[in-house]
């Protein structure tokens, strides 16, 4: 019994002394999708490429609105029959609204996860570079707590830049 609790405190005296040389770092990757510079030309990029659908979109919805508020006003000043077939186009046009409104969403998110995809894989490489250089043995992405001296974020921000 005695030989097997030495090996265990041997052992255990082993691995601390050996989890003394290792290198580690921490990486916001939040950060660098919130503030790198290839994440706001990314976001620019794509606000430039969707504005026009945007443009339309509320435009759509302008007409939408005042179409309702035109009818409200003329509801009844009309007819039975007027009024159903009012009411239809009014309908259609809020279907085809929320069609539209849903199609540019999806497109508008796929487009956003494109380009972070493509961020992320970007940011990875940097992250594996700077560790190399620096002779880091294991980077940390998500943590309860770390010790700011060994947040790489700034750095990963920094190379992203270039």
């Amino acid at each position: 019994m005695r030989k097997a609790i030495t090996a265990f405190v041997l052992m255990f005296a082993g691995a601390h002394v050996y989890a003394q040389d290792i290198r580690v770092a921490f990486f916001d990757g939040q950060r660098v999708l919130n503030e790198s510079m290839p994440a706001k030309l990314a976001t620019a990029k794509i606000k430039q490429e969707f504005s026009r659908r945007e443009k339309e979109l509320d435009d759509l919805n302008e007409h939408l609105r005042a179409s309702v508020r035109k009818f409200e006003k003329e509801a009844s000043g009309l007819n039975e029959l007027e009024r159903t077939r009012r009411q239809r186009e009014l309908t259609d046009l809020d279907q085809d609204f929320n069609r539209k409104q849903r199609i540019f969403s999806e497109d508008l998110g796929q487009r956003k996860q494109e380009e972070l995809n493509i961020l992320a894989e970007r940011a990875q490489k940097v992250v594996r570079q700077i560790a190399e250089a620096e002779k880091i043995d294991l980077v940390v992405q998500d943590a309860v707590f770390f010790n700011p001296r060994i947040d790489i974020t700034d750095k990963v921000l920094r190379a992203l830049a270039k």
